[in-house]
C-alpha cells in the first residue's frame, strides 16, 4: 500500500515535512528580505520622491524668478524708451536752438559785410569824386586858359574856381534828389 498510497497522492500537494520546511524557509527568507531589503527599497523610494518634489519645487521657483526678472527687464526697457524719447526731444530742442543761433550769427555777419561793403563803396565814391575834381579842375583850367588866352596856373585860384563850379553843379542836382 505504500507504493499505492504514494501513487495515489496528488503530485501538486507537497508532503507534510516538505510543507513545514518550505513554510519555515519562506518565513526566514521573507523576514530577512523584510528586515534588510525593504528599508532600503523604502529609503530609495523616499529619496526619489524627494528628488522629484524638490525638482518640481526648484522648477516652480526658477519659473517664478524668471517671471520676476522678465518683469524687471520690461520695466527697465520701458524706462530706457522714455529716456531715449526725452534725449531725442532735448537734442531736437538743442538743434533748433543751435540753428537759431547760427542763423542770427549769419544775419549779423551779413549785416557786417553789407555795412563794410557800403562804407568801402562810399570811400571809393569819395576817392573818385576827389580824383574827378582834380581831373576836372585841371581840364577846366586848361580849357579856360586856351579860351582866355592867358595862363591860369595859379594853383590856389584854380582850386577855388573849380570848387565854385562843382558846387554850382551839385546844388541843382542835390535839390532835384
Amino acid at each position: 500500500m505504500g507504493i499505492l498510497a504514494a501513487s495515489q497522492q496528488n503530485p501538486l500537494l507537497p508532503s507534510w515535512p516538505e510543507f513545514i520546511i518550505g513554510t519555515i524557509v519562506f518565513i526566514i527568507v521573507f523576514g530577512i528580505l523584510g528586515k534588510m531589503l525593504l528599508p532600503r527599497i523604502l529609503k530609495t523610494l523616499a529619496e526619489r520622491e524627494d528628488q522629484i518634489e524638490g525638482g518640481l519645487n526648484r522648477a516652480d521657483e526658477a519659473q517664478a524668478e524668471a517671471a520676476a526678472v522678465l518683469q524687471q527687464y520690461r520695466a527697465q526697457l520701458e524706462d530706457a524708451k522714455h529716456e531715449a524719447s526725452r534725449l531725442r526731444e532735448e537734442a531736437r530742442e538743442q538743434g533748433a536752438q543751435i540753428i537759431a543761433e547760427m542763423r542770427e550769427r549769419a544775419e549779423a555777419e551779413a549785416r557786417r559785410i553789407t555795412e563794410a561793403a557800403q562804407s568801402q563803396i562810399e570811400a571809393e565814391r569819395q576817392q573818385a569824386l576827389t580824383s574827378l575834381r582834380a581831373e576836372v579842375g585841371t581840364l577846366a583850367t586848361e580849357l579856360a586858359s586856351r579860351i582866355v588866352g592867358e595862363s591860369l596856373t595859379d594853383h590856389a585860384r584854380q582850386s577855388r574856381m573849380v570848387d565854385r563850379f562843382l558846387d554850382g553843379l551839385e546844388a541843382p542836382s542835390g535839390a532835384a534828389q
